[in-house]
């Protein structure tokens, strides 16, 4: 049998080679060849086009040097489309949810003795449960809005957990509010349904602060950890300031107090430690010391403060109670929506997102824009 491959010393043997086998070592140098629109693009030579591109383009991301990175001094991140109605929503839905659990406590611990906070209680988680509700319907701007999120149940999901929570929370608050005006055969099933709403309500006041920390806002991310633990303290001591107003007998007036006194002390190392969780990359903190957003939350803490000594002077007087309360609801207040406009500030900062991502520190002062800018 004779051998029909050719030598490979042997030119061509080495061109039917090329032409007969692709083994994907072949290479066409035509596919190099610089061709189009742009293929006789030249380098900026002179003093003028290296001028007029530093104009257009003052730096490049990708070469730059300074030690704060962003796009082009663009925010990176789309700011939160929310509105006002939703850290009204979070302070609402804190007062509510956690108002339904001192009165599942109190109807657990003293029926009898504490059975006008339990009322209270109900009817304040129905109030809010509805309200709400109305204030998540006026942000998404369509009531079928707020139906379609129920359509999915998906545990991995707060927002889908939120809705759930909030629906059912509300119908079980409702039901108990309206059964404890029935005769007593109804009186098992309102103080199951009182129950059930005390447990979720815990969720409610604290699916808030999940939420938000999920989201890709700087401010807000980097308190993934604590944030929860904020919502949660904040809800306690808005709602027992809220049942402060009221006028309650000994038993009441003394265990809502307690409640209070430690959901303002939580609520003042919550955020100590979210604005040093914050302040681990120091642009990213900012939002909470400057600007308007900076403003709310200071003055949050500064009412959270007062409120807790006015609490435990000496004496009981209906003055400083109300007094109280009041500086307790408005630091609630201010602490939600400085934490909502911060979020706002930092999403709109171009280079705090930047930041986060690489671990840099951002410089205390300067403008980062004119030190990129060439000479």
């Amino acid at each position: 049998m004779t051998d029909r491959t050719p030598k490979v010393s042997d030119p061509h043997a080495i061109a039917w080679i090329s032409e007969t086998q692709d083994d994907g070592r072949n290479i066409d140098s035509e596919l190099g060849i610089l061709s189009g629109e742009a293929a006789s693009q030249v380098t900026l030579r002179s003093k003028y086009d290296r001028a007029l591109r530093a104009q257009s383009f003052p730096y490049i991301p990708s070469k730059q040097s300074q030690a704060s990175p962003s796009y082009y001094d663009a925010p990176m991140l789309k700011q939160p489309v929310w509105i006002w109605s939703i850290p009204a929503y979070f302070y609402v839905g804190g007062v509510a949810g956690v108002g339904a659990t001192f009165g599942a406590a109190a109807q657990l611990f003293a029926p009898e003795a504490m059975r006008s906070l339990v009322l209270k209680s109900r009817w304040t988680a129905t109030v809010g449960g509805a309200m709400s509700a109305a204030l998540l319907i006026h942000d998404l701007g369509v009531p079928s809005r707020f139906l379609n999120m129920l359509r999915v149940f998906r545990i991995s999901s707060p927002m889908s957990m939120g809705s759930w929570i909030l629906s059912i929370f509300s119908t079980a608050a409702g039901g108990a509010a309206v059964l404890s005006l029935g005769p007593n055969i109804f009186r098992p099933v309102a103080e199951t349904c009182g129950v059930v709403a005390g447990l979720l309500g815990l969720g409610l006041s604290g699916y808030t602060g999940v939420l938000i920390s999920q989201s890709a806002v700087p401010v807000w991310q980097q308190a993934y950890r604590t944030m929860p633990v904020l919502f949660l303290a904040s809800g306690t001591a808005a709602a027992a300031s809220f049942f402060e107003f009221f006028k309650l007998n000994e038993p009441e007036h003394r265990a809502v107090q307690r409640f209070a006194l430690m959901g303002k002390m939580v609520e003042l190392l919550a955020t100590a430690t979210l604005e040093a969780d914050a302040n681990r990359v120091k642009r990213v903190g900012r939002p909470l010391k400057q600007g308007f957003s900076g403003f709310l939350w200071q003055t949050a803490k500064v009412l959270t403060v007062a409120s807790a000594v006015l609490s435990v002077l000496p004496g009981r007087s209906r003055k400083k109670t109300i007094t109280a309360a009041f500086l307790g609801s408005l630091a609630s207040l201010g602490l939600r929506f400085g934490i909502f406009y911060a979020g706002k500030a930092s999403a709109l900062d171009p280079r705090a997102s930047f930041e986060v991502q690489r671990k840099l520190a951002s410089p205390d002062a300067g403008d980062l824009a004119a030190e990129a800018r060439p000479n």
